[in-house]
């Protein structure tokens, strides 16, 4: 399958968007990305791109289809509202990575900054590295893996996604607690650990989940908070 080359050098990121929009499939290699924002974004078409270097903010956000390669690092957002499709990067990226996604795999080969998949909606992350504080904050479906380790207030504020964590965490966030590695989660870290295209033992992780105190009325508390409230 023949290949179209867009050089950064020659050409705006504009004129590379819009290409990647107009075609409903090719593989297309971007040279010369220096840091550039929002390359390869709002792609909702079967393409593959490859893109040789490394990017700005919001690479590959509100991707809907197709595959994007960075052959490099990422700055903040990357891969911000994905809905499906895949975004792997070989390096690593800043903060913000995944969020907001509602399906689609991210992977990254080398270490997330903070908030990774804060307020993931569906998205699956595989990271291959370690990943900063407040990562998967307010999580709310998905599945974050992390080959290395996590830092300060992993899943703070979580509800439903799963966390899995291969090394050590600096702490847990409010509400975030360990839970039972099941058969079920060993079968979703070994497909995502394929689908990324890294090599770990599923039994190695820990399991952290909601412990579903933050987002639960409790009655028995109206009293307190009723007569808080008229002091």
């Amino acid at each position: 399958m023949s290949e179209s080359i867009f050089d950064l050098a020659d050409v705006t990121v504009r004129e590379l968007n819009q290409t990647l929009h107009a075609n409903e499939s090719g593989t297309f290699r971007v040279l010369n990305p220096r840091g550039a924002h929002a390359v390869a974004a709002g792609i909702n078409s079967d393409v593959e791109v490859h893109i040789e270097g490394s990017v700005g903010y919001y690479c590959a956000g509100m991707h809907q289809r197709g595959t994007v390669r960075v052959h490099g690092n990422a700055s903040t957002g990357l891969a911000e509202n994905i809905m499906s499709g895949t975004v792997h990067i070989t390096g690593s990226a800043t903060m913000s990575a995944g969020a907001t996604g509602h399906g689609g795999l991210l992977v990254i080969e080398g270490n997330a900054g903070s908030r990774c998949g804060i307020s993931m909606k569906g998205v699956d992350i595989v990271v291959g590295g370690n990943v900063g504080h407040m990562s998967a904050f307010m999580g709310q479906a998905g599945n974050l893996v992390v080959l290395g380790d996590a830092g300060a207030d992993l899943g703070d504020s979580l509800y439903e996604a799963d966390i899995y964590v291969r090394g050590a965490v600096e702490s847990l966030g409010s509400d975030c607690v360990e839970k039972e590695l099941r058969p079920e989660d060993l079968e979703t870290i070994s497909r995502l650990l394929s689908a990324a295209g890294l090599a770990a033992e599923p039994t190695d992780f820990t399991r952290y989940g909601s412990a579903r105190e933050l987002y639960n009325f409790n009655v028995d508390d109206i009293n307190a908070e009723l007569a808080e409230g008229q002091s």
